[in-house]
């Protein structure tokens, strides 16, 4: 066949490689849930802006525009809407809250002021904190105080700090009867008052004694006078240990109106100082209101001349120790809670 002298054609074999196809990723899902997600919320945009008053819509560009002066003077919202909800509903035909600018400007101050009072309240509590750690790192440093560490009571109260020095049967912080200072006693109170020399915040003191009926109390010297001058003689020590007399705002004896035991009316820790070292609101609270003027009224020709009664000052001079029973002691007015409780025994707290 050779010999015939036809050239012989090459056979070509194309043969193709199959390879397996590209694994199908989701990321498109998740452009397309996004998609969705967005035209949802565009229809749902537009829903709402449909079916929103004309005035609401106003009230709400007023607010995205200055929202600090709608929210103190109010704007043009629901209350210039003259939409009618079916079925009932608030009558938006009328003004609600809305404020004129007298209102407005009352409202800034009433704010400034709130602001102002939790400012002051801040640092206040900071140096209620502050006076706390420092009166017991005194009593624990001192080797005198920490033995009486029993009779010394801490405690932060809405009104500030509230120290209470109270009686002990063993320990008495007086004598019987007496407003004579035991000197451990002193030591005490003239501790704290170094403590509390450069507070700024006013002070107020009183003295307490249990419900021991004082001898004829009904008509001579009474728990009533006794509590009065073991506060003042406590004033006193304070004020020798370094505080300002100028600090306190008040000093009162309260007898047995306020027992710390009431179940116990005679226990001797009934007897005690309390020392308050005020917040700037519990001091405000305690400023007299302003009173009324008096009405001038013409006297009667017949009518006898009655003496006037001069209100006691702030800083009542004291009784001295040992004077006569039924001396009187000005003392500012109490706003004194529950019952005085009497027992037939014959000496004093």
């Amino acid at each position: 066949m050779a010999g015939d002298g036809k050239k012989l054609q090459p056979i070509i074999v194309k043969r193709i490689k199959k390879s397996g196809h590209a694994a199908h990723g989701g990321a498109w899902k998740i452009a397309y849930a996004d998609f969705v997600t967005a035209m949802m919320a565009f229809f749902l945009l537009m829903w709402l802006l449909g079916s929103t008053a004309k005035g609401e819509l106003q009230g709400i560009a007023s607010y995205f525009q200055s929202p600090v002066k709608v929210s103190l003077m109010g704007g043009p919202g629901t209350g210039n809407s003259s939409s009618i909800l079916p079925g009932g509903g608030r009558d938006l035909s009328k003004s609600f809250g809305q404020m004129d600018s007298g209102d407005s400007e009352r409202a800034a101050k009433l704010i400034g002021a709130q602001m102002a009072r939790a400012d002051q309240a801040r640092k206040d509590a900071m140096r209620m904190e502050a006076l706390e750690r420092k009166i017991s790192a005194v009593i624990a440093r001192n080797p005198k105080l920490s033995e009486y560490g029993s009779q010394i009571q801490l405690e932060k109260t809405p009104d500030g700090l509230h120290i209470q020095i109270v009686d002990d049967q063993q320990r008495p912080m007086f004598d019987t009867g007496s407003a004579l200072v035991k000197p451990y006693m002193r030591d005490i109170l003239r501790e704290i008052g170094a403590a509390m020399g450069d507070v700024e915040n006013r002070i107020a003191l009183a003295g307490h004694t249990d419900a021991t009926p004082y001898g004829n109390g009904d008509r001579g010297y009474s728990n009533w006078e006794l509590s009065a001058d073991r506060a003042n003689a406590s004033r006193r020590e304070l004020v020798a240990g370094g505080l300002p007399d100028d600090k306190l705002r008040r000093v009162e004896g309260l007898a047995s109106s306020r027992l710390l035991r009431a179940d116990a009316p005679t226990d001797p820790i009934n007897r005690r100082i309390s020392i308050v070292v005020m917040t700037q609101e519990a001091e405000e609270r305690m400023l007299p209101q302003a009173a009324p003027p008096p009405v001038a009224a013409q006297a009667h020709p017949a009518a006898k001349a009655v003496p006037a009664v001069v209100a006691p000052t702030e800083a009542a001079r004291p009784m001295p120790v040992g004077a006569k029973p039924g001396g009187a002691i000005a003392l500012p007015a109490l706003q004194i809670s529950g019952e005085v409780t009497k027992f037939p025994t014959q000496s004093g707290g």
